[in-house]
């Protein structure tokens, strides 16, 4: 059945998108920009296109000031002609609203349509983006060439989907935005009193007596209230989505049947998605990792996991991707064909049903002239774009994983707000970063071939963990009381639950809660504390014994060559019924538990006891640990909940990733280095024809899906 946001009746359809997959198979292409091109240009590339098993291209991404050059003028004949050709030619359309560049007359004319920066300075046309979400005229302008837009090819057969403008995530402190925050606010608390109250006003002599004096945190002489900056980013990210609601509504009141959605960017801090995922007929995200950076595969498969989370599990989208360089970055390393197959194929693995690039053909002018592209200023005959034959036949291979899922017993918590509260100004240490810590954990488990969903915490104290064996809260600051007792509920039917430090500091308004911490959490995981502390610029080195992986006699940190060490942050706790696993060797924080473990009683309420299977465990991690003792703990709490990766003994093959979609499991060889990786019984790969037996040999650099072969 169609999903429907309660918060505006609205019904997403996601058999929409189902339906485009069935026809077509997993979808292949890239942002498409004919308007930059001649005519004969035009044809080849639509025959390059199905050389390359295109079949499906996104199309007016900027065609704003094309479409309409100058006020109230029309031209979409010359976008008729592309999207006939297209359509001959067999290639879908994922058509888009133009409305993420406006024309340079909307600013001219309308200068109020142009956002404010932070310090007041009005910004001006000449880039992209160039609009305040907040602006009545800009927005009356997109939906009036959207709906131009939408009228005419709404039947026409080459158009598939649609794209609602792109990368939403514009930021403005003007006039018009402090009215709509204002706005906002009052819809929020009703009366200034609530507020006050809220953003604790008695501090700093910041007392409103109306809502007309607020204004957006712009820059001021020192730090600005942590509440007021939490509430812009949720208005914030509220106003992009009404921008994309409009324009979505619009659309749908002409055509009931093609998927709608626009393109996410992942762990982007300027919109909170799990409020946008019910709006989206499908999760599309624009994934863009660094390959200078050897960390990005994991970091790359964490991101996949979010958006395929953001959308239930279901199928998502790979909108945007980098064939080789980006043009953005100060130094922008290329990437070999290989290394962009195998960035393909793994966002297949983890849910994709369409892999595409930004974009088709290179450009020769414009700020984005130096970015890669699928077809290079080179031309069609070169290593680039035989790479890109190559993703293009893979695709058309793996056409059985289209509509299968992902299975994961673990689940992650993260929510946006928290990141946010938690990196407000003036707080015990800069250093601990939220998604520095959820990538550190995840990465564990990533090399340990173990598959993860992502959820807010929230929903999961509406849906319950069912289903989930192992519940991990890196760092939650912001902790309802509600989504406290569905991880306790968790722990109580036998779940292994871990929980990081700086985790239930505040309430939903950034209100440290008082008393000992973590507050809602203290009784679950045996411990509270009562004091954060940053630590020094080496660490802290740790004593105790921690189990090793497979139930390995435990260690002595002392005697683990220099001794491991705390870093960042360190929490003064005592034990209150919690096995201590680690202390503080020396400093403010001596002898105090860093690391600690808790038997949970289970669901009838009695004593734990070590013998009763349906008890689970809690882990407190005071501190942010190395690797290795890391990757004991959550070792430990995955094998007392049995949970294994997709095969055993994945840890010791460095860089090799295991997961399993449906019926297939994906081997990708991240490394420089064949691996030889022990995969019981006979099974063939999808895309060589190869067939294997107990041992799969993955090449350097290489990736196999493997099927089992029926006996």
């Amino acid at each position: 059945m169609p999903q429907t946001n309660s918060a505006t009746g609205h019904t997403g359809d996601p058999a929409g998108f189902a339906a485009l997959t069935d026809d077509l198979g997993l979808l292949y292409g890239g942002d498409y920009n004919p308007e930059q091109w001649d005519r004969d240009t035009w044809r080849e590339d639509v025959r390059l296109m199905v050389e390359a098993g295109v079949n499906l291209v996104t199309v007016g991404v900027f065609s704003w000031a094309r479409y309409e050059p100058r006020p109230g003028v029309r031209d979409f004949g010359w976008l008729d002609e592309v999207l006939d050709l297209l359509h001959v030619a067999g290639v879908a359309v994922d058509l888009a609203t133009p409305t993420a560049s406006p024309p340079p007359w909307l600013g001219t004319l309308h200068p109020d349509t142009l956002p404010v920066d932070a310090d007041g300075v009005r910004l001006v046309a000449g880039s992209r983006n160039q609009f305040s979400p907040a602006s009545r005229v800009y927005r009356e302008h997109a939906l009036a060439i959207t709906r131009d837009l939408v009228d005419r090819y709404a039947g026409h057969p080459a158009v598939r989907m649609w794209h609602v403008g792109n990368e939403l995530g514009q930021v403005c402190y003007g006039e018009e935005s402090a009215a709509e925050f204002r706005r906002w606010l009052r819809d929020r608390y009703g009366t200034v009193e609530a507020l006050n109250e809220a953003w604790a006003t008695a501090v700093w002599s910041q007392h409103y007596a109306s809502f007309d004096e607020i204004l957006p945190p712009r820059r001021t002489p020192y730090h600005v209230n942590p509440t007021q900056s939490l509430d812009f980013r949720r208005y914030t990210s509220d106003q992009l989505l009404a921008l994309y609601r409009e324009q979505r509504e619009l659309i749908r009141a002409v055509d009931t049947e093609r998927p709608v959605t626009t393109n996410l960017m992942g762990f982007f801090p300027l919109a909170d998605y799990w409020s946008w995922a019910q709006d989206l007929d499908v999760v599309a995200d624009d994934a863009y990792p660094d390959p200078g950076d050897p960390r990005s595969p994991a970091d790359a498969a964490l991101t996949a996991d979010l958006v395929r989370s953001l959308g239930g599990g279901r199928p998502w989208m790979l909108m945007e991707a980098a064939v080789g360089a980006v043009s953005w970055r100060d130094h922008n390393l290329p990437k070999t064909p290989a290394r962009s197959r195998r960035e393909a194929l793994q966002a297949v693995a983890h849910g994709a049903d369409g892999v595409c690039y930004f974009q088709w053909r290179a450009s020769r002018a414009g700020a984005e002239r130096f970015h890669s592209a699928m077809l290079p200023h080179a031309g069609p005959d070169t290593r680039v774009h035989a790479g890109v034959v190559r993703v293009g036949g893979d695709l058309a291979r793996l056409r059985d994983v289209v509509g299968q899922r992902v299975p994961a017993r673990v689940v992650v918590l993260f929510d946006w707000e928290s990141w946010w509260a938690a990196e407000e100004q003036a707080r015990p240490t800069e250093r601990l970063r939220t998604l520095d810590v959820l990538r550190a954990w995840y990465r564990v488990l990533w090399d340990a071939g173990v598959a993860v969903d992502l959820a807010h915490p929230d929903d999961l104290a509406v849906t319950g963990a069912a289903g989930y064996d192992v519940l991990l809260v890196p760092q939650s600051y912001l902790l309802s009381p509600e989504a406290a007792d569905a991880v306790a509920a968790a722990a109580a039917r036998g779940a292994s639950v871990v929980v990081g430090c700086f985790t239930g500091v505040a309430d939903q308004d950034a209100h440290v809660r008082t008393g000992r911490f973590p507050a809602l959490l203290s009784d679950l995981l045996g411990v509270s504390g009562e004091e954060w502390a940053a630590l020094p610029d080496d660490g802290v080195p740790l004593t105790g014994r921690l189990a090793g992986p497979g139930g390995s006699t435990a260690t002595d940190l002392a005697d683990a060559g220099d001794g491991p060490r705390a870093h960042v942050l360190g929490e003064l706790l005592r034990a209150d019924g919690a096995e201590v696993l680690a202390s503080y060797a020396v400093g403010h924080l001596a002898g105090a538990p860093a690391v600690t473990r808790h038997r949970v009683p289970g669901l009838d309420g009695g004593a734990a006891d070590t013998a009763d299977p349906t008890a689970g465990w809690a882990w407190y991690l005071g501190t942010v640990l190395p690797e290795p003792l890391l990757r004991r703990v959550l070792t430990d709490a995955c094998e007392r909940a049995g949970v294994t990766g997709a095969l055993p003994g994945l840890t010791d093959l460095p860089d090799v990733e295991a997961v399993r979609r449906g019926d297939h499991l994906f081997l990708l060889n991240h490394s420089g280095a064949a691996a030889h990786v022990p995969v019981p019984g006979e099974h063939a790969d999808v895309l060589s024809g190869s067939i294997f037996t107990d041992v799969v040999d993955v090449p350097a650099g290489d990736v196999v899906v493997l099927t089992e072969r029926n006996a």
